[in-house]
């Protein structure tokens, strides 16, 4: 799995190098926020069910079309699958904040991400709207400290800007 560490020494290793100041600099950084990125998973974690179910409910809001006849959500079973796709990505987020870096979305979650959508013919729109939702949402200190917050929103962009 991807994170800060195995980039960097992976990129050290390719170049035929040990790695650099800056390379080590990014580490450090990266293990100074792990306590904000743990808290994050932490709280993320203990709401994910109401988190996941905020974020469908105001998507289902703002596109209200989707539930009519041949949309991709027209019936129960198509709207719990959208339901579950979105847990699925904020558990991915999740994954992120432990690793501290972005390769649980890379691998499991963003790639070929599109083209599925595409091929079943459902539109990524609503759910970068379900994330935005989450990302705007979410406040210090009612939800978690202002640099787990930090941290979550970080994911949730890298996410939204995949998907969109």
């Amino acid at each position: 799995m991807k994170s800060v560490v195995t980039t960097v020494v992976t990129a050290a290793d390719a170049a035929g190098r040990f790695p650099s100041q800056n390379d080590l600099e990014a580490v450090q950084g990266n293990i100074q926020r792990a306590a904000a990125r743990l808290e994050a998973a932490e709280k993320l974690a203990a709401g994910l069910d109401a988190v996941t179910r905020e974020a469908g409910d105001a998507c289902f809001s703002k596109y209200s079309y989707l539930k009519q006849a041949g949309e991709a959500g027209d019936s129960q079973v198509k709207i719990d699958k959208c339901y579950r796709d979105l847990g699925h990505y904020m558990r991915l987020i999740n994954y992120c904040l432990v690793v501290g870096g972005t390769g649980p979305l890379d691998e499991w979650g963003i790639a070929g991400a599109r083209e599925v959508y595409r091929s079943l013919a459902l539109p990524t729109g609503p759910y970068v709207e379900a994330l935005t939702y989450t990302r705007d949402r979410a406040c210090a200190p009612r939800d978690m400290s202002p640099q787990a917050l930090n941290e979550f929103k970080s994911y949730l962009d890298y996410l939204i800007n995949a998907l969109s």
